[in-house]
């Protein structure tokens, strides 16, 4: 089973350094291109079924695919960014200023850390892993073989490279996390492995690499 694992389109909250998390932004015009482009991108790919986060950053990014492919994009909230709390909203500059100590373990990647509740209870590093492999798991088990398409968020593309490839939960992002690239991972006997990543070739130079490689919060 081959999983296209692809992260939304570029918002304005991305390219102002603003923390989303499960705030609800959507596609800025960037964006939106960079949509229709992976859309053509995946009518060559043909994948038998697209999922996507339920948040419209992802699930418009998925949309515009499965119009290109004559597909329905199956939502789920599993496939959601993580949620920061009282973070989500504020530029990366006013977390470190308001939270300092809280910020300082967010960008030393404490898997246990647990930010001040907002309008949402913060997840920890640790429960927001285990909740995006957990559902990309899931979804794998659904489809014997074929190829799946998935529109998802920064941070679960994180997760997922990690437990690919073994590298540890705190370890400092070294690989890019780019909006509408797509990267490449195979199911198979209950473990993902990574084909190949960041494959962005269809988007000319518009796609944005996380704004944070210490922390990915899409």
């Amino acid at each position: 089973m081959e999983i296209l694992l692809i992260r939304h389109g570029e918002t304005e909250w991305n390219r102002m350094r603003r923390m989303q998390g499960h705030i609800d932004i959507p596609l800025n015009e960037a964006g939106r291109r960079q949509a229709q482009a992976l859309a053509a991108a995946l009518a060559t790919e043909r994948p038998q079924a697209l999922y996507a986060s339920d948040l419209q950053r992802a699930r418009d990014t998925a949309q515009a695919a499965a119009d290109a492919l004559g597909l329905h994009v199956t939502l789920d909230p599993a496939l959601r960014e993580r949620c920061f709390g009282a973070f989500e909203g504020l530029m990366y500059e006013e977390i470190g200023a308001k939270y300092p100590l809280a910020f300082a373990r967010m960008q030393a990647r404490d898997p246990h850390a647990q930010f001040p509740a907002g309008e949402r209870r913060a997840e920890t590093l640790d429960e927001f892993y285990r909740r995006a492999v957990g559902a990309v798991a899931r979804i794998a088990r659904r489809h014997a073989d074929g190829k799946l398409a998935i529109v998802t968020h920064g941070g679960v593309l994180d997760c997922l490279y990690r437990e690919a490839t073994g590298k540890a939960i705190d370890a400092e992002r070294d690989f890019g996390i780019v909006n509408a690239a797509i990267n490449r991972l195979r199911w198979r006997d209950g473990r993902f492995d990574v084909l190949a990543w960041g494959e962005d070739a269809h988007l000319s130079g518009a796609g944005l690499d996380e704004i944070d490689r210490s922390h990915p919060a899409a």
